[in-house]
């Protein structure tokens, strides 16, 4: 892999480990809440996250 992708990588687990470090009970009440929603509202969820992540990178490529 490009030196890109593993600092992708990278930035993609410091994000996605920060919440859990900082508040780990914020973080369980949000993962109990996404628990709660149907499959078509968490598509609807991962469809956004993937447009914009290709919009940024659309942008700043």
């Amino acid at each position: 892999m490009s030196d890109a992708w593993w600092l992708a990588l990278g930035l993609v687990l410091v994000f996605e480990g920060f919440l859990p470090l900082v508040s780990p009970r914020g973080w369980r009440h949000v993962f109990s809440q996404i628990l709660q929603l149907q499959d078509g509202q968490i598509r609807f969820f991962g469809l956004m996250s993937v447009a914009f992540g290709l919009l940024v990178v659309w942008f700043f490529a």
